[in-house]
């Protein structure tokens, strides 16, 4: 019966709502349906409907122990849909197992001049010029510490910390005091699970100045230095050559780092096909299926330098269990996806979860972990 609704919530969703919200400007679809999630998510029975309709438990398949902590199944939101931690509830409903909010910063921001994001549809991708716009650290975590467990569940919360987008924190020094002050606050608020640094946003102003070795090197010793009690994940760029993006690896493997996210948008047009014209006066960069293949390509190279020291987080272009499929057998322990809820709708995510677990039997494995 539950794979019937799910069915006839892709229809619906495909027939009826998707054409309704393309007809919206995406940023006015995005900041709609946040204003939506952020009252549904408070009335439970609403909660444990989207639940029992749309998300796929199966912790004996799916469940995995990653950094000390449990992973009820290895699909997670990306950072980037959900900026200001205001639907985590209806994150969790919907059956992801992790969400990664944010990215937030120390100062609120309030972004680049909108609009942000331009669709392809076609391409099955959004180009994203937010410029991490965000409510600013203190006022986000204080969000997060007023969300009550039943709301959560047991997805786990993974905070992206990136330095504040504005031209008081251009040059490194404050920039790292940027991330720093974040996670000071992170740590006091004891409201997160593990924490992402962001090194690899191209839409602010100083561009990405940690995805350098020696620069990385010492946002990473800033962070060693406080101890935190989380895993910390590196957020990657998805635009360096393989002999640099394996030179960041040598550099975090030298770190207190737990796992690295790999990987964030697409820059260089130019390498890339879209089935959608892309004007050169629309500004921003490239999410969702251009970005596949060579995430895949990197997640490999990144198992390959690193073996099992670090735990890998895939995103970019997952919209079926097949692409997140990929991805783990890629070498990636967990998969984000963001741009595929806009396309597919929210029941795509226990579509995913119930198709792993077909996957992962049809191969002989018990487990994903494995």
């Amino acid at each position: 019966m539950i794979v019937a609704i799910s069915k006839l919530s892709s229809a619906i969703y495909r027939r009826i709502a998707k054409p309704l919200l393309f007809k919206l400007p995406p940023d006015i679809a995005h900041d709609r349906m946040i204003a939506a999630g952020s009252v549904v998510q408070r009335v439970g029975f609403l909660r444990g409907l989207m639940h029992w309709s749309w998300a796929y438990q199966n912790p004996e398949k799916l469940s995995q122990t990653l950094c000390g902590l449990e992973f009820q199944n290895p699909l997670g939101l990306s950072a980037g849909l959900d900026k200001n931690f205001e639907i985590a509830g209806v994150v969790s409903s919907i059956g992801f197992g992790q969400m990664e909010g944010g990215s937030i910063t120390f100062h609120p921001c309030a972004g680049n001049p909108k609009p942000w994001f331009y669709r392809l549809p076609k391409s099955k991708s959004l180009v994203v010029n937010a410029g991490l716009a965000n409510h600013g650290a203190r006022r986000i975590l204080a969000r997060l510490g007023r969300y009550k467990q039943n709301q959560l569940g047991d997805m786990r919360i993974n905070v992206s910390v990136a330095y504040t987008n504005d031209k008081q924190t251009c040059t490194e020094g404050e920039a790292i005091a940027d991330y720093i002050g974040s996670l000071k606050l992170i740590k006091k608020s004891r409201k997160a699970d593990l924490v992402t640094l962001n090194i690899s946003c191209p839409n602010t102003y100083g561009g990405e100045p940690f995805t350098t070795p020696f620069k990385l090197g010492r946002l990473l010793a800033a962070v060693d230095d406080l101890k935190l009690d989380m895993p910390v994940f590196v957020k990657m760029p998805i635009d360096k050559t393989d002999d640099e993006f394996a030179d960041l690896i040598a550099v975090i493997l030298k770190h207190n780092i737990a796992g690295v996210t790999i990987s964030n948008l697409f820059k260089d047009r130019t390498k890339v096909t879209l089935a959608d014209k892309l004007p050169d006066s629309v500004p921003g960069n490239l999410s969702g299926k251009p970005t596949f293949d060579r995430s895949n390509q990197l997640i490999k190279l990144a198992r390959q330098r690193a073996g099992n020291k670090l735990v890998i987080s895939g995103v970019g272009g997952v919209f079926s269990a097949e692409d997140a499929y990929t991805k783990i057998r890629s070498g990636a322990n967990l998969v984000q996806m963001v741009t595929a809820l806009m396309f597919e709708g929210p029941q795509i995510v226990g579509q995913i979860n119930r198709g792993l677990v077909k996957l992962l039997e049809r191969d002989g494995f018990s487990n994903v972990a494995e």
